[in-house]
């Protein structure tokens, strides 16, 4: 039996249905894949007598999905027995081919998986069927929920057309995100820093306005606890109809940066959803906020508080037509957490 880097422990190793899950969901919790634009996906493979013989996660765009590696380190032990795959098994021929021909050619008896593939089954295309007509036992959506809390930004990509939107704000106590005179302050902490930096190296982008870019020369990286970048950066996106110019430090040296001439919010995302991008962080100012507020276009927000007062300067979302019931109570609280000084609130629409 021959294994990745992802240990099967020791063998044998004789696993339920459910155990199994259990393993493949781990496996793709701590696979190396970067944010955009394929799922993390895991995958396990028992022999005909539920013993472990491969396992195998997704590491990127271009690499082997979760099946083909599983069904690699488990070799011929895997004929008769079955997989079981966080995700329905594509089938659609691209840079790696039909993971559900994969698995109906190595011999595999069942599958399992625990949440169905939306875009296969848009395009009439599903791994399920494949698998059926080809004699293959087949049980999905087997856990719905612990699916969609893993793949919940590339689901709701696949679903909406457009990517997940977080909007991050770092606001003082008295809710403004920068003095009246656009001055610089850091109004958060180092701890409230480094979740910033954290979260901006788990999105695919980036996304701000051209005005924000005029006053503040923003970098919009994502650092580790000693300055330097991570290994992945987000694509940096402007959002607006003035040129960036040419010194800008959001155009960097590298190939992660987007400038949309666009206000049409649903357009902007739409692009960015076509380049594989399905999740966004927006750090803007009022104005983009409140475009892309009024557009119906925020998914989730993750609002930073400091223990300051400064007593006037710029709101998060001034302006914002219409302060509506539905607007102002359209949201519930889905978490708060204390980082050193500062407070973290993630609020969800009041409907998810």
């Amino acid at each position: 039996m021959h294994s990745d880097d992802l240990a099967l422990g020791p063998s044998p190793v004789r696993l339920s249905i459910n155990e199994a899950l259990d393993r493949a969901f781990d496996i793709a919790v701590h696979a190396p894949l970067p944010p955009n634009p394929n799922p993390p996906v895991g995958c396990v493979i028992l022999d005909r007598n539920g013993v472990l013989v491969g396992a195998g996660a997704h590491k990127g765009a271009g690499t082997a999905h979760a099946e083909i590696a599983a069904l690699q380190a488990a070799g011929s032990a895997a004929r008769g027995g079955t997989a079981v795959v966080t995700l329905e098994p594509c089938n659609h021929i691209g840079r790696t081919g039909s993971c559900a021909q994969a698995l109906i050619a190595a011999g595999i008896e069942r599958v399992c998986f625990a949440v169905a593939d939306p875009a296969m089954h848009a395009d009439s295309r599903a791994g399920r069927e494949e698998l059926l007509a080809a004699g293959v036992q087949v049980s999905g959506d087997l856990d719905r929920e612990r699916g969609r809390a893993l793949l919940g930004t590339w689901l709701h990509a696949i679903e909406h057309s457009r990517p997940f939107v977080t909007w991050k704000v770092a606001s003082s106590a008295d809710g403004f995100i920068a003095p009246r005179d656009r001055s610089r302050v850091q109004l958060t902490g180092e701890n409230a820093m480094s979740a910033v930096h954290r979260m901006r190296s788990q999105v695919g982008a980036i996304v701000t306005g051209s005005g924000t870019v005029a006053a503040d020369d923003p970098r919009l990286t994502a650092r580790d606890a000693t300055g330097r970048p991570t290994i992945h950066q987000p694509f940096r996106v402007v959002i607006g109809m003035s040129d960036v110019p040419g010194q800008a430090q959001i155009r960097g040296n590298d190939d992660r940066f987007i400038h949309l001439r666009t206000r049409n919010i649903p357009e902007a995302l739409a692009d960015l959803a076509q380049r594989g991008i399905h999740h966004v962080m927006l750090e803007a100012g009022p104005g983009l906020a409140n475009a892309f507020l009024a557009a119906g276009c925020i998914d989730e927000i993750v609002w930073f508080t400091a223990p300051a007062v400064l007593g006037d300067g710029i709101e998060a979302a001034s302006d914002f037509p219409s302060p509506t019931v539905g607007i102002a109570h359209g949201w519930r609280s889905a978490g708060v957490d204390v980082l050193g000084d500062d407070v973290r609130h993630t609020l969800l629409p009041a409907d998810v």
